[in-house]
């Protein structure tokens, strides 16, 4: 049986961090809420408990793990080859959504690098994730809080939802305050390389520390939690719209309605009056989208939609992150720019 403790996020109870942690310490599986979204976390030490982190989710053995951290002292446990830029960036956006790929250290369980020399680190803002980190007296690998593919959880229910029976405590912060992923930095490379984007953006960091690329091939790819596999996706089909009118939008909804019971994601209104189609109203900031986007999948999915049509928004800054999700999730891309 999984146990559900709701926690003031700004102000967590000592005694639950430290029930939390006892069990992160035994080998078992607690679920927490980070800035990003809530992660599932096991001893990133102790390789029977990491590979729990795999069953419990059905995730593929080549999809490595996020390791968090609470110190940069915790850091100098697991990886090695800290070079100035990354202390640069660890300076400047840690504690926050900024992961780094460093040098992996031996003593880190084998199966949380999924065989690589490398591993991906970064330290949560969230109180609830720093508590616990530093009460379990070690490194928490832990990957989003979900069944593997599924959408990203942003509250406690999302992960009841998927993982209920499977893990031993969820700590329940209420909903993460910014709802996708962490950018993950190589920097084991030169210049250091975006795997995944995020909230923190290229030319963020390239203020701190000069040129930095984006990774494009298969190889690099695979350093990188949340790149290599169909992620983020409801169980019905969705149909991302990159760039379209609201004409061309409303026929998309309108030929699929033809066919059965249509969801849709957007920041158009729609003025589509069908009992069969349901619709969530975004604003056009990718802030709106990244707060909001796993949770309207998840609402919309449990109507048992044939089809659901998300309407995309601007590429840039932070919406590069945003448009990556959506992709990912996506089984049909349209692009009429």
């Amino acid at each position: 049986m999984t146990r559900v403790i709701k926690l003031d996020p700004e102000r967590p109870r000592q005694e639950v961090i430290e029930r939390a942690a006892s069990i992160i310490r035994d080998g078992g599986l607690v679920a927490f809420p980070t800035e990003t979204v809530y992660g599932l976390g096991a001893d990133a030490m102790n390789e029977s408990a990491v590979r729990k982190i795999f069953e419990a989710k059905a995730r593929p053995a080549d999809n490595p793990l996020i390791v968090h951290v609470e110190s940069r002292k915790m850091l100098g446990r697991i990886a090695g080859d800290v070079d100035e830029k990354a202390e640069r960036l660890i300076e400047k956006f840690w504690p926050g959504p900024l992961t780094l790929v460093l040098k992996r250290k031996p003593e880190v369980a084998a199966s949380v690098s999924a065989g690589l020399q490398t591993i991906a680190v970064r330290m949560p803002s969230s109180n609830i994730a720093l508590a616990l980190i530093s009460a379990s007296k070690t490194p928490i690998a832990a990957p989003s809080a979900n069944s593997s593919g599924r959408p990203s959880p942003t509250t406690a229910l999302h992960v009841i939802e998927d993982l209920a029976g499977e893990i031993d405590i969820i700590l329940d912060g209420g909903t993460t305050d910014i709802g996708i992923e962490s950018t993950v930095l190589d920097v084991t490379t030169d210049p250091p390389m975006i795997l995944r984007p995020g909230w923190i953006t290229q030319e963020m960091l390239s203020s701190v520390i000069g040129p930095v690329g984006r990774a494009t091939l298969d190889e690099d790819f695979r350093r990188s939690p949340g790149t290599r596999h169909r992620h983020y996706s409801p169980h019905a089909r969705v149909v991302l719209i990159e760039h379209g009118t609201p004409e061309v939008i409303e026929q998309v909804c309108r030929e699929h309605l033809k066919e059965g019971l249509v969801g849709f994601i957007g920041h158009t209104a729609l003025l589509i009056e069908d009992s069969s189609f349901h619709s969530i109203q975004l604003g056009k900031r990718a802030e709106d989208y990244a707060n909001s986007i796993y949770s309207a999948l998840r609402k919309l999915d449990k109507k048992n939609p044939r089809v659901i049509v998300i309407e995309g928004i601007e590429e840039n800054g932070q919406g590069l992150a945003v448009m990556d999700r959506l992709r990912r999730a996506a089984s049909e891309v349209i692009s009429n720019s």
